[in-house]
């Protein structure tokens, strides 16, 4: 089982093995944002669904939060 997972992914190791670059920074930028919108279905207006994401973020700039506006 493992020699047939990697025939199968040869090509992706040795991608990465070359540029060893790895998607998981954007794959953990993707999670947050899933995660986020999963709580966020009980906000009713959108200044607490933003001030909800950047609290979730970590270390909120609040100086700006007066300045965002939503579209």
């Amino acid at each position: 089982m493992f020699g047939r997972t990697l025939r199968r992914g040869k090509q992706q190791i040795a991608a990465w093995h070359r540029a060893q670059v790895s998607n998981g920074p954007s794959e953990a930028a993707n999670n947050s944002i899933k995660r986020v919108k999963r709580a966020a279905f009980c906000f009713t207006s959108f200044r607490n669904y933003r001030v909800h994401s950047l609290l979730y973020a970590g270390k909120p700039n609040w100086a700006l939060l007066a300045t965002i506006t939503p579209r």
